[in-house]
């Protein structure tokens, strides 16, 4: 056999040695956790970190946890690398978390222009949530953007009521601007509000648990009131 041949069936040998191994760790570690803590959540995928011997399990879609090669610990926390600064964890959960832009129902949102729109995001709110009223009055400095409005009533049947009321009104934008920049609420009407139900649908598919929750052309999304630099930092440039 030539060397270079060799090389090459050598690693192939390396990889499929270093898989099954592998695979034997990742069985070993489901099976040792299922018979411990029975309930635990069914685990939906195992792999590496780049800590030695530290492995990262994601439950239940989306929640992170760590555990050691032979599962006698179990680890809740974030996992921080402390050469590059990085929150491995938050990274983690930003790619898990993602959201295809392009996949949210605009059909159902409130569509808020600002400047000529050419930046774009997409905004989970509820009329009752204070950090929603507290964010939409720093949001007015941002230009030049396409704001995307879900109204996402979670707070009860007064939320509901509101969100029914803006998204009857005639002008939706602005009775949604007129409660959460000056306090004054939508006059009642109605009309086919059908569409704040698939919101709040959609919402919990894509595990969005509180409001304000804000997503981003490049997926990533952002929960609370955050900073205006971080919201100017997260949307795409706009297209010259």
């Amino acid at each position: 056999m030539r060397p270079f041949h060799l090389i090459i069936a050598l690693s192939l040998c390396n990889f499929l040695v270093s898989s099954v191994w592998a695979q034997g760790e990742e069985a070993m570690i489901r099976k040792t956790l299922k018979d411990r803590m029975p309930h635990i959540h069914p685990i939906d995928e195992i792999k590496r970190t780049p800590m030695p011997g530290l492995f990262e399990l994601r439950v239940d879609g989306s929640e992170i946890y760590y555990t050691d090669a032979a599962a006698n610990f179990l680890i809740q926390g974030h996992l921080i690398d402390t050469k590059s600064q990085r929150d491995l964890t938050e990274d983690r959960l930003q790619k898990i978390m993602a959201v295809d832009f392009k996949s949210l129902p605009f059909k159902d949102a409130i569509v808020i222009v600002r400047g000529k729109g050419e930046r774009k995001m997409a905004m989970f709110e509820d009329p009752n949530c204070g950090y929603c009223k507290r964010f939409e009055r720093e949001l007015q400095s941002i230009d030049n953007v396409t704001v995307y409005l879900f109204l996402y009533p979670i707070l009860g049947k007064d939320s509901i009521d509101k969100s029914k009321a803006i998204w009857c009104s005639k002008d939706q934008a602005k009775a949604w601007q007129d409660l959460m920049l000056r306090d004054i609420p939508p006059a009642p009407t109605g009309c086919d509000t059908t569409a704040l139900k698939r919101n709040v649908d959609f919402g919990q598919k894509q595990r969005i648990s509180g409001t304000p929750t804000t997503i981003f052309p490049d997926g990533s999304r952002v929960s609370g009131a955050v900073e205006i630099a971080q919201v100017e930092k997260l949307l795409s440039p706009a297209k010259p």
